[in-house]
């Protein structure tokens, strides 16, 4: 937008080696909404690490701009320094600031500072609360494994985890790494079965690889895209088999290059049908004459066993490797 009033946006989220926070980015919202309502033209300059195909401030002609914003963060340090030398010719204005030092060439070199905090003045609430309203975007937990290497040359894990993270880097959704190992004592991890539970309960989709993040998404009653780590299928496979959920990629489709639109159509019918489905199932699991599991046999085989049976196990030996 050049032209002889043409105004520059600039802020943290411009620096090469500066950094983009959610703050900063919707702070730059309110700005832009404010500049937009009063008729003003301006660009935006955004660091190639975080918008590889904005302008940068390579691209920019100084002389092309005659005022300049500074939005949000501290006002301090040589990057906002070399800002001041670069755009001398520019009006300098920050806002939505905070002055740490008041007199350090990185404030000084403003003509005027609309501060967010500073010594001596009332603070002002951040330019990010009154931003624009947001789209609302879907909530997903992701819960993968590297492990179970009892399955050893089926074994896709590496590369079902690769995929999968790398198709949903391109999804327009709210990512939540999640595990269904308890730690009591490292405080990143869930220490009781209820607190992971209160975390699914909250999402809109699960994406897994584990028989476990399956089983538990849908006893919260929520959608899960499962794609089963083992070729040929193996556990997770025959889980969903048990619960009826048909939402299952095999790890053999997501090499092949049908892979992001067989993702694509349960990612869409998850949020859709599937949220239905998953209720289902979920109450289902909570019913007064539930769905059968092995337990309801446990009685009758430990009866038989203590009676001189045989107590003939069909599941796993004593002492087997359990990764869920």
């Amino acid at each position: 937008m050049h032209g002889r009033d043409a105004i520059l946006v600039t802020g943290w989220f411009s620096f090469l080696h500066g950094e983009a926070t959610a703050g900063d980015v919707l702070a730059l919202a309110r700005v832009e909404q404010v500049l937009r309502e009063a008729g003003l033209a301006y660009d935006v300059v955004w660091s190639p690490g975080f918008r590889a195909d904005g302008t940068h401030f390579d691209d920019v002609d100084p002389a092309a701009y005659s005022r300049l914003v500074f939005v949000c963060g501290p006002v301090h340090g040589p990057q906002v320094e070399e800002v001041h030398r670069r755009f001398a010719h520019c009006l300098r204005i920050a806002v939505g600031v905070s002055v740490v030092d008041p007199d350090s060439p990185a404030v000084t070199g403003f003509h005027r500072v609309l501060a967010r905090d500073a010594a001596g003045t009332g603070p002002g609430v951040d330019l990010a609360a009154r931003a624009p309203a947001l789209p609302a975007v879907p909530v997903v937990g992701v819960v993968l494994t590297h492990g179970q290497h009892e399955y050893g040359g089926l074994r896709r894990h590496e590369e079902v985890a690769a995929g999968l993270t790398r198709w949903l880097a391109g999804r327009d959704c709210a990512r939540l790494e999640l595990e269904t190992r308890l730690d009591a004592h490292d405080w990143r991890l869930c220490g009781t079965p209820a607190q992971l539970e209160a975390v699914l309960a909250r999402l809109d989709l699960v994406v897994t690889d584990r028989l476990h993040g399956l089983v538990l998404a849908l006893r919260a009653g929520v959608p899960v895209l499962a794609v089963d780590p083992v070729e040929g299928g193996a556990k997770v496979t025959a889980q969903a088999r048990a619960c009826g959920w048909p939402a299952l990629v095999a790890a053999e489709r997501l090499a092949g290059q049908s892979a992001e639109g067989v993702l694509e159509h349960w990612w869409r019918w998850c949020l859709t049908d599937g949220r239905a489905r998953a209720a289902r199932i979920g109450a289902g699991f909570r019913a007064t004459d539930p769905v059968p599991d092995p337990a309801d046999g446990l009685v009758a085989a430990l009866r038989a066993a203590s009676d001189g049976g045989d107590g003939a196990a069909t599941g796993p030996p004593r002492g087997a490797a359990r990764h869920g």
